[in-house]
């Protein structure tokens, strides 16, 4: 290892370097951090919701507009039949 004024000269570098390091990887965390921080009041302030909840309303969706569609089948069905019955009843009471 280097003595004297030049080795000196090299452990003040290296201690700078040193220094300037920890003080880029603290500012990149401080920056990391806000930007996080901004991120999250942004999505709240927007209303944003989370993949996963939108998938679960989704399925629920499609479930629901299928029930929807059977049910309507359903009652067309029936009201189908009730008009069948109608007739045959208006046709007995007819002389």
């Amino acid at each position: 290892m280097p003595t004297g004024p030049q080795g000196r000269i090299y452990d003040e570098f290296t201690k700078l370097m040193n220094d300037a390091t920890g003080f880029a990887q603290s500012a990149g965390r401080e920056v990391s951090s806000a930007f996080r921080a901004q991120g999250e009041r942004l999505a709240s302030e927007l209303d944003l919701v989370r993949r996963e909840d939108l998938e679960t309303v989704q399925e629920i969706a499609t479930r629901a507009l299928a029930e929807v569609e059977r049910l309507s089948a359903r009652v067309a069905e029936l009201e189908k039949r009730l008009s069948h019955t109608e007739a045959e009843v208006e046709t007995t009471e007819t002389p």
